[in-house]
């Protein structure tokens, strides 16, 4: 039977028609009570089946979903990869050393590209160098290496044209970071920007090659967009065209937030920088077929609640349901209270309660938002084409309503204002029971939640001098807020409110207190653009919460050193000091090493929060601050409603500003487009590099493989429960005392030049030598903190690199003990190619995050797991036997191994390789060696 029809766009006078594969034509009941995003699934595998890697029978696996759901194993050819540059060019790196790999073996360089489409968005790479500083002074006119010219301080007027303020806003100068000195407002976004493209430019220069040697692939540079703003506002079609055909849009990245894509009816989900080369260059995603969660909205939505409310309040109850590695799938009357925007917000945080993605069928709120972006005779074609399969959703006809795995309903008009924190985004907190939970916080033991101050201790205050004059820290002092790209920047009704609360803190006479590190680092220059047009963003201005540039800044640890007074005060005070930030991850730490206690908020709570100057207040019963007349102010003074925030939404989010988006997408950075790079098919590698630099995973890359049995292993490391990728694999700031920073200093760098982990995940010298260095690391080999191990055989307490170099010189295989949730956080591939670089062989454990599993898997490593109700403790282990694990030639997927240890004790594991496709990569060595096998004679 032929799947292909003819779309007739019956609303459109163009004559136009279109090419689609149409489901509904197998004439199978069961496809229209399929979860739409399982129908997505199987419009794909029938149009990609090729009887080789899709197959008929994954055709009749999705449609008999009911059944086969938890079971089934069907492979998913996505429309697109998304990458970003901090996992973007350890793949672009890979392949160009594929590349070398394969001419040496006399094939073809050119035959290596991504036969996938894939956008590739330098966005990581900003670090907050130039930042608010309260006090004005003179300008900075020194001059330092890389530091182009002096920073003077101009006089700017930001209150837009026609309009009138209750204040006078004047410009906020800034400090220079080479002298300390101010710098001009207006001078922030662009001295950032330079600093970025300074100690950039030889990625860059990498990126601009692979833009010219590679096909099928798109380098969009950076000052442009973040990767997850440009996913939503430039990239998604909803209705993709290629080789003569529409089709539905779907895409996996490398990107945390890949998933708020959903909230637009685009089927997307985050996947490692492992995983998404292999869909580069033409290998479909493995997937079990998923349960698919119905979450029913009903109820009406607090007029007090934002978005991000929401979004916590559904985390809270999909975690608590337990419905991780499913799809979560959204429908009831609550649906059509939501925004698109919402939409996207409330999807970008599926990853924080293990679900795969949070999906949003097509209906008329996401059409009447493509009316921003999309021309109407594409508008015309998405109506149409969706309705024709099956794919447009609408509330109204219950007959629509699909079969779901099960339901679980979630009553909006519950949910109340809440925070996140101090360690972890599923502790949640109500907002008016903050300074109780930040009191119990200090009590309880040192935990997930608790720092363990002694009750005479609490009341501590440590008075200090900032620019001559004296404040106060105690614990509980907000020293961070940051309002950063991450989560809220899609959605203009949490902005808006920010900004609209930060106009009626200016005009009741409220301030933000000097020493806090206040910034504002939009996704887009369209929320700039509509924060200026709508007249807040003085008001943010004023209370220090500029626009310091355009990227991942705060959120990936790259704020800027706090006040060394401020420093010594927390030090001297042992202050649990706080950072409060509206994304959607805090880690401790991560931050600050010396901000303990970190807090996720909406925008407008974050600015709440900064005004008041600390976490410790109850902000329903108590004042925000006293104004000049002495007078008390409290939040509810200065909350603005959520018509206000509506009337201006929606005078201010027009098609105008999609439009300005495409045309700075359009025209790119003047920067961009006169760096130079070369023309070659090879990269041409520079020795003296410290960015860019060939791995060495294609080594004696041969033919045939044969996988084999580990013996004899020791533990590098015996870790705890909760170990995550930020533990593994640190993608903030190179300490200047990590076995990174010897490296770089042995190649004549000085601590300023180090950048970051993540700027430098091109070198697999230096992110080798980063793995597992985090403070926060606890290793029970040595029973203390830091990035430390115990080397076995000669007692010897070696930096963990250290420790790994000398058991590879002496030929000892490596394994790594662990405990519950192995893995998690963020997306991060060098978390298993640094550990496979240094020799480890398997990691067993008692459970591990989903994506990290298939990044091991992707580098040849086993995830083994303990089996049920066993652990490292119940079995006695002390982690400094030698293990030996059996691996059969004839490997199938969940099959349990034996270890068998030096003591003589043996016990079996769960081979957690899910599917054949697991198999065949493991036995080859990793996908990357499987891909380039497959390529040669």
């Amino acid at each position: 039977m032929t799947f292909i029809y003819q779309l007739s766009l019956s609303k459109s006078s163009i004559k136009s028609f279109r090419r689609y594969f149409n489901p509904q034509k197998l004439r199978d009941v069961r496809y229209e009570k399929l979860p739409f995003c399982m129908r997505v699934l199987l419009e794909s595998t029938i149009r990609k089946c090729d009887g080789f890697y899709i197959k008929t029978d994954d055709v009749s696996s999705i449609l008999d979903w009911q059944k086969q759901q938890n079971q089934a194993e069907v492979a998913f050819s996505p429309a697109r990869v998304l990458l970003q540059d901090f996992t973007g060019i350890p793949a672009m790196v890979d392949l160009a050393a594929m590349r070398d790999a394969l001419a040496k073996q006399g094939v073809d360089p050119n035959l290596v590209n991504p036969r996938c489409p894939t956008d590739l968005i330098v966005d990581h790479s900003l670090q907050i160098d130039y930042s608010k500083c309260s006090s004005s002074g003179s300008h900075c006119s020194g001059q330092r290496p890389g530091h182009r010219g002096g920073c003077s301080k101009v006089s700017c007027s930001d209150a837009p044209s026609g309009r009138s303020a209750a204040v006078q806003i004047e410009n906020t100068p800034l400090l220079c970071p080479f002298h300390l000195q101010p710098v001009s407002e207006p001078e922030t976004m662009i001295r950032n920007q330079e600093m970025e493209l300074i100690r950039n430019k030889e990625r860059l220069q990498f990126f601009k090659w692979c833009s010219k040697a590679f096909k099928n692939i798109n380098v969009v540079p950076p000052d442009i967009n973040t990767v997850h703003q440009l996913n939503l506002e430039y990239l998604c079609q909803v209705v993709q065209e290629g080789e003569g055909f529409i089709y539905p849009d779907s895409v996996v990245g490398t990107d945390s937030h890949t998933t708020m894509i959903n909230g637009l009816g685009i089927l997307g989900w985050g996947v490692g920088g492992i995983e998404s080369e292999a869909v580069m260059l033409g290998q479909p995603v493995s997937l079990t077929l998923p349960q698919v969660v119905g979450c029913k909205l009903v109820g009406t939505i607090s007029p007090l609640a934002t978005s991000i409310d929401i979004v916590l309040g559904i985390t809270k109850h999909l975690r608590q349901a337990g419905i991780g590695g499913k799809f979560v799938e959204f429908f009831g009357p609550g649906v059509q209270q939501l925004s698109a925007p919402d939409r996207t917000t409330i999807a970008n945080m599926c990853p924080e309660y293990n679900a795969t993605v949070s999906f949003f069928p097509v209906d008329d709120i996401t059409l009447q938002h493509f009316k921003h972006t999309s021309t109407d005779h594409t508008l015309v074609v998405l109506e149409d084409y969706l309705k024709a399969i099956k794919l447009f959703r609408s509330y109204s006809d219950q007959s629509e309503e699909p079969q779901y795995s099960e339901v679980i309903e979630m009553n909006l008009s519950s949910i109340v204002p809440h925070v996140s924190g101090p360690k972890r985004p599923q502790d949640r907190v109500a907002v008016t029971c903050m300074k109780e939970d930040f009191i119990n916080c200090l009590n309880e033991k040192v935990g997930f939640k608790g720092f363990h101050i002694s009750k005479e201790k609490q009341a501590t205050q440590v008075p200090f001098l900032h620019e001559g004059a004296e404040y106060n820290l105690a614990h509980g002092s907000v020293v961070i807020a940051a309002v950063i790209s991450c989560t809220n920047n899609c959605n203009p009704s949490v902005m808006l409110a920010a900004g609209l609360l930060a106009k009626k803190a200016i005009e009741a006479g409220l301030k933000v207190k000097p020493y806090i590190r206040t910034s504002l680092v939009p996704g887009s220059g369209i929320v700039t653009h509509y924060l200026n047009t709508s007249g807040v963003l003085p008001y943010l201005r004023k209370l220090g919460f500029e626009v310091v540039g355009y990227g991942c800044a705060t959120c990936v640890g790259n704020t800027a050193p706090l006040p060394e007074s401020v420093v010594d005060a927390i030090k001297q005070g042992d202050l649990v000091a706080c950072g409060v930030l509206s994304g959607n991850r805090h880690l401790e730490g991560r931050l600050c090493d010396c901000v303990r206690a970190n807090y996720l908020a909406s925008p407008p709570l974050v600015v709440a929060y900064a005004i008041a100057g600390t976490v410790s207040i109850n902000l329903e019963t108590e004042p925000l601050g006293v104004n000049s007349e002495g007078k008390d102010v409290y939040l509810r003074d200065i909350w603005p409603s959520k018509e206000e925030v509506n009337h201006t939404e929606e005078n201010i989010v027009i098609a105008s500003m999609f439009k300005e988006l495409r045309s700075r997408m359009e025209k790119g950075s003047s920067f961009w487009n006169s760096l130079e790079s070369a023309e070659s098919a090879l990269f041409p590698w520079d020795p003296k590099s410290t960015y860019i630099r060939c791995p060495s995973f294609f080594n004696k890359l041969v033919k045939a493989c044969t996988p084999q049995s580990i013996e004899g292993a020791y533990p590098l490391l015996f870790l705890g429960d909760k170990v995550t990728t930020d533990h593994i694999s640190p993608a903030g700031s190179i300490a200047r005392v990590s076995a990174a920073a010897k490296y770089l200093q042995s190649k004549r760098l000085t601590p300023r030049e180090f950048n970051s982990y993540g700027a430098r995940r091109g070198n697999d010298a230096v992110m080798t030598r980063g793995t597992f260095a985090s403070i926060k690391l606890q290793n029970r080999l040595i029973g203390k903190t830091g990035p430390r191990t115990l080397h076995i055989p000669s007692g010897q307490t070696l930096d963990v690199f250290e420790a790994a170099e000398r058991y590879q010189r002496d030929g000892v295989p490596l394994i790594i003990l662990a405990g519950k949730e192995y893995g998690s956080g963020s997306s991060r591939d060098w978390a298993a190619k640094g550990p496979y670089l240094m020799g480890v062989r398997a990691v067993i454990a008692e459970s591990f995050e989903k994506i990290h599993r298939n990044h091991l898997v992707g580098m040849g490593i086993a995830p083994l797991q303990f089996l049920s109700g066993q652990n490292a403790d119940s079995l006695e282990l002390c982690g400094k036997e030698r293990f030996t694990i059996n691996i059969p030639q004839e490997l199938i997927p969940r099959q349990q191994l034996v270890v068998q240890t030096s003591t003589g004790k043996s016990f079996s594991v769960m081979a957690l390789f899910e599917n054949d496709m697991d198999v065949a990569f493991f036995r080859h060595g990793g996908i990357l060696k499987y891909v380039a096998r497959s390529l040669l004679p």
